[in-house]
């Protein structure tokens, strides 16, 4: 430890020592594009490449805007998936938001033919950007008002003067965002030294902004983009130089080669493209519901995760596999011809860690309790082998940083060593009760692990081994059969 400069606290997960194979909440932070063009005022607000807390849908409605086309705007189907689910609304939610209506455009403006009618014309548009709305000789606060119905994607103008309504028709001029402007490079971004930021880069401002940390990161509809995924994992570790998050991400179901529709495919695609990162979960394929509406199963992931969490008081000690989802049928495509497959055939995608859903029980469910490290028969650190046992690691090191980072700078007396290992060890003996954690796990303040010299430069260490409850993968019976029910025939007789 001597050989880093340290200044707060800290916490690292170490090294594995298996013999065999408390932090405030769940915090999912996604990042994509939103319609924020449909936000009057949009420039002067912090909705571009900043992290915007999210409760509900007409929060988010209110903040970013809300559309149906999710192809476009990418974070609406994280609002739909936590705040118009049918199994249960779970948040809040943090989203970064990389579209800037001001620079991703199209070129040339949009002009409609606006029929009034009783001093009211409505026209449908999810890409108007409404502050650049005007009307030939009319002024907006004087003559119009603008409003827009997120539930039918249509502008409204309503005549303000009662005594002379606007009538007949009249020709209404505006601009138009164009997402496809948006690229990878801006889901990646960075950070500058002058103190900007873009795309992930924005995660470090959660923390500082709205006292938040990121313990659950997803990008539905870009995570399946090899270079977005590897940045994912990236910005997961050590945010802000202290938190460790868990990526939820997605394999596409078509890329620049082709289909990926079948379940060799994607096993392929996996170990191509290097989705096997400890760090994360990867789902295959897409799903939709009855609405016709569709999902990455990431999504519907992240809004399992946070809701199975909460029941557990925020602690992640139970994975989303087998957890029921608002789904009808897996997707894979217009054009693919897969219709599906069941329980035991998707094993041969769960063995290779990637999750995915099935229909069992009666309900579509989220299929597959292993992180993208996995994959049956290989030597994988047992660490990876489950989601809940990475992410309650994680919980672990970022509960302690958030218990003591307030005491840095404190006098280290021996009264406030043994209160960090006293309090420490309440949390495992909590954790252990409610079946997180299983064993006597025990922190310590070893000798070896803290000499002199990094005492004297006030580095101080504590240590814990723990072992994550492990999920019940599989239950098996053996049944077999005996002739000595027949004896039963016989009973009381001599």
């Amino acid at each position: 430890m001597a050989n880093q400069y340290l200044y707060g606290a800290y916490g690292y997960i170490g090294e594995t020592t298996a013999r065999s194979a408390t932090q405030a909440g769940t915090v999912p932070v996604y990042i994509g594009t939103a319609p924020v063009n449909l936000v009057r005022g949009f420039s002067t607000k912090k909705l571009i490449n900043y992290p915007v807390k999210v409760s509900n849908l007409q929060d988010a409605q209110n903040k970013l805007g809300y559309s149906a086309d999710w192809e476009s705007f990418t974070l609406c189907e994280a609002f739909a998936a936590h705040f118009n689910n049918p199994l249960g609304n779970v948040g809040p939610i943090y989203v970064i938001n990389v579209l800037d209506p001001a620079t991703m455009k199209k070129t040339e403006p949009t002009s409609v033919e606006l029929v009034f009618s009783g001093g009211r014309a409505e026209f449908k548009n999810d890409k108007i950007i409404l502050d650049t709305l005007v009307i030939e000789d009319k002024v907006e606060g004087v003559d119009f008002a603008i409003s827009y119905n997120f539930t039918k994607s249509t502008v409204i103008i309503t005549s303000l003067d009662p005594d002379e309504p606007l009538t007949g028709t009249l020709t209404a001029t505006f601009n138009e965002v164009d997402p496809d402007k948006v690229t990878e490079e801006d889901i990646i971004g960075g950070k500058t030294s002058s103190g900007e930021y873009t795309g992930l880069g924005a995660l470090d401002l959660l923390y500082q902004e709205h006292n938040a940390v990121a313990n659950i990161l997803a990008a539905p509809g870009w995570s399946e983009i090899p270079a977005v995924y590897n940045a994912l994992i990236s910005a997961s570790q050590r945010i802000n130089g202290h938190w460790d998050a868990f990526v939820v991400a997605d394999i596409p179901i078509k890329d620049a080669s082709g289909a990926v529709d079948t379940i060799e495919k994607a096993i392929a695609w996996k170990n191509t493209n290097g989705y096997r990162s400890e760090r994360s979960k990867v789902y295959w394929p897409m799903a939709t519901n009855n609405a016709g509406e569709k999902y990455h199963l990431s999504s519907l992931a992240v809004a399992t995760m946070q809701r199975i969490d909460y029941s557990h008081d925020s602690v992640p000690m139970e994975t989303p596999g087998n957890k029921a989802v608002a789904i009808t049928k897996l997707y894979f495509g217009e054009e693919s011809s897969n219709m599906g497959y069941d329980q035991q055939t998707a094993n041969e995608l769960t063995q290779k860690g990637i999750s995915t859903a099935v229909y069992w029980g009666g309900n579509w469910v989220l299929w597959g309790d292993h992180t993208a490290a996995y994959t049956y028969g290989a030597d994988v650190d047992p660490r990876a082998i489950f989601d809940v046992s990475m992410r309650m690691l994680m919980y672990i090191t970022n509960s302690f940083q958030l218990e003591w980072g307030t005491s840095i700078d404190k006098p280290m007396t021996m009264q406030l060593r043994d209160t960090i290992l006293n309090r420490e060890q309440e949390k495992l003996d909590a954790l252990v009760s409610m079946g997180a954690l299983i064993g006597e796990p025990k922190v310590l303040f070893i000798e070896t692990a803290n000499p002199v010299s990094d005492m004297m430069n006030g580095d101080f260490r504590w240590d814990i081994a723990v072992t994550p409850t492990p999920p019940l993968k599989s239950a098996t019976v053996y049944v077999t059969y005996t002739d000595e029910g027949f004896a039963a025939y016989f009973g009381g007789e001599e």
